[in-house]
């Protein structure tokens, strides 16, 4: 249960491109016990801080690792295994023994994401500015193979998620409206730390002590729906709805959603990354 950042002796700001790939190797070559991320590289779905190069890392388990295989891709080259994770966010994932196979075929799917739209599913590689790009995480496995994880991301804006299409929506933001860096991505959440006074009020009102006035007003709508519910312990119900909250929030920022017309959109892009392979060997 350890938490590191890397940080780039030179100030110049986050880039996702063939070196980052190399570099998480570098790292997790050196400190095989721990895994090392990176966050995206544009607005709204970057980190916090975009002007300076930077990796996350640590020696944790998280719920995207435990997540297994939704649907098993052809290996795309000799001794890589390739996976879409079954998670809301949009996750290629690729286990293999051989850095330079791993980092040619994270490379391909990043130059094939970076150009691709799918105008019938709203994902545009550009419009005012360019949209998509990648959140990679690198670790090494007990077996010695390594796990590259390719999550895709898109930061468009439109007229009615004015902050991110895929992005958590509007109906989401009393819990949650920052943006959904690498650890969220991977299933654990850093909520912001006033919903600890924010709860307060909503648990003393489940339980009969207290008025929902004393509620903050944006919370008062999923209060209504809470109270229609049964719980036994109040503090666990509530550890489980704002868990389904965040579990909402991952599918909104995931920008190939878990549905059928969703997992073919996928497979499109999956045959284009399959294409830039090849046009890259």
């Amino acid at each position: 249960n350890e938490h590191a950042i890397v940080l780039n002796e030179k100030h110049v700001p986050m880039r996702i491109c063939r070196d980052t790939f190399e570099q998480l190797f570098d790292f997790v070559e050196q400190f095989p016990h721990y895994f090392l991320g990176s966050n995206a590289d544009l607005p709204i779905v970057g980190g916090s801080i975009l002007s300076h190069d930077h990796f996350q890392g640590g020696n944790y388990t998280f719920p995207m690792d435990r997540a297994g295989a939704e649907i098993d891709l052809p290996d795309p080259a000799p001794g890589v295994k390739a996976c879409v994770v079954n998670w809301p966010m949009t996750c290629i994932r690729l286990v293999g023994s051989d850095r330079k196979k791993l980092i040619d075929l994270a490379d391909a799917m990043l130059r094939a994401w970076r150009a691709y739209s799918d105008e019938s599913l709203q994902i545009f590689a550009e419009t005012y500015a360019p949209h998509n790009t990648i959140t990679p995480i690198l670790r090494r496995l007990d077996s010695g193979d390594y796990k590259l994880d390719l999550v895709l991301r898109n930061n468009l804006t439109t007229p009615e998620h004015p902050l991110g299409l895929y992005h958590p929506h509007e109906d989401l933001h009393h819990i949650k409206k920052e943006n959904i860096g690498l650890i969220e991505v991977m299933g654990l959440f850093i909520l912001p730390g006033r919903l600890l006074k924010e709860l307060v009020p909503i648990r003393a009102y489940l339980l009969g002590n207290g008025s929902i006035y004393a509620v903050e007003e944006m919370h008062r709508p999923w209060v209504h729906e809470l109270e229609q519910k049964p719980f036994d312990d109040v503090d666990a119900f509530l550890h489980g709805e704002l868990a389904a909250k965040c579990a909402r929030v991952l599918a909104d920022a995931g920008v190939y959603k878990q549905t059928k017309e969703g997992r073919e959109g996928l497979m499109r892009f999956i045959d284009a990354w399959r294409e830039e392979v090849r046009h890259g060997c």
